[in-house]
């Protein structure tokens, strides 16, 4: 188990709208309109949260970095980015923990909205930077290569620059296996395929019990309904087997799961019924997702 002194805390991001069929699947829209309101254009609002552990000894580790605003304006707009500025690290300022003074980022998969926020705001006629210049960065090798050699049903999905980027900063610590040297004991890797290959779903051991960084396999509250997949899954009947799996294993144990898309819910606690349906309690916004 992790220290006593360990500190978790929410840190928004870029803020997203994006079409609700694609991000409820083959769920038609009267059933998901309940959870996701739609705007005109049919978008519903996003989060892309990431999760800040700062220990007792002092080692921060962040759990993702959001969309962030690398996009120039016309794919800011395309891709429903509500924000200009580069709102995670206002968040992580607040904090304490300036995006310098990061020390691991663990990456579960490179798509944009949950890597791009490793790169500096857009400017024009600039290329894309790194942030984060003393951070490890943690990242599966299937996850890296699908970056690297995306199928053209995904390619969308990635930011080309990125993965020579990570492996060029010399701080790239690239995961093939459920453990972690880096992040060391009260950490363990999940390793789903669902929606894409080499997603790395972290569970940590907190003095609360097992917090789960549910990532793309559970995107928020209403993603726990196990029929519920995304439009964007590369293999839906593969990625509810596996969520059928992790919900049980935390469940059982009385763990917490930590949303990145859900508006409303950071973190929240998946229960499970009497006709195997799961569902959740003690829901929690952003500001008391850690409350004790």
């Amino acid at each position: 188990m992790l220290s006593e002194g360990l500190r978790l805390f929410c840190v928004e991001g870029n803020t997203q709208r994006l079409d609700g069929g694609a991000m409820f699947g083959n769920a038609p829209r009267s059933v998901w309109q309940r959870w996701a309101p739609p705007d005109a254009e049919n978008r519903i609002a996003l989060a892309c949260r990431a999760l800040l552990v700062v220990e007792a000894s002092g080692r921060s580790i962040l759990f993702e970095t959001g969309i962030g605003a690398f996009f120039p304006p016309k794919l800011r707009e395309r891709f429903g980015v509500e924000e200009n500025e580069h709102v995670l690290l206002a968040g992580l300022e607040g904090f304490g923990v300036p995006h310098d003074r990061v020390d691991v980022v663990v990456l579960s998969h490179l798509h944009f909205d949950h890597a791009g926020g490793l790169l500096r705001a857009h400017v024009e006629g600039r290329g894309p930077e790194l942030l984060f210049p003393r951070a490890r960065f943690v990242v599966s090798r299937a996850a890296l290569d699908r970056a690297k050699r995306p199928h053209l049903r995904d390619r969308a999905s990635f930011i080309p620059e990125l993965p020579g980027l990570l492996e060029s900063s010399g701080r790239l610590d690239v995961v093939e296996s459920e453990d972690s040297q880096l992040l060391g004991r009260g950490y363990a890797f999940h390793v789903s395929h669902g929606h894409t290959p080499g997603l790395l779903l972290t569970e940590m051991e907190t003095p609360r019990g097992p917090v789960l960084f549910a990532g793309d396999l559970v995107p928020g509250a209403a993603w726990v309904h196990l029929p519920i997949s995304m439009g964007y899954d590369r293999f839906p009947e593969l990625l509810i087997e596996e969520k059928e799996r992790l919900l049980a294993r935390i469940s059982e144990r009385g763990g917490r799961l930590f949303f990145t898309h859900d508006p409303n819910v950071a973190t929240a606690e998946p229960v499970r019924d009497a006709a195997g349906r799961f569902s959740v309690r003690d829901a929690r916004d952003p500001r008391a997702a850690f409350a004790e």
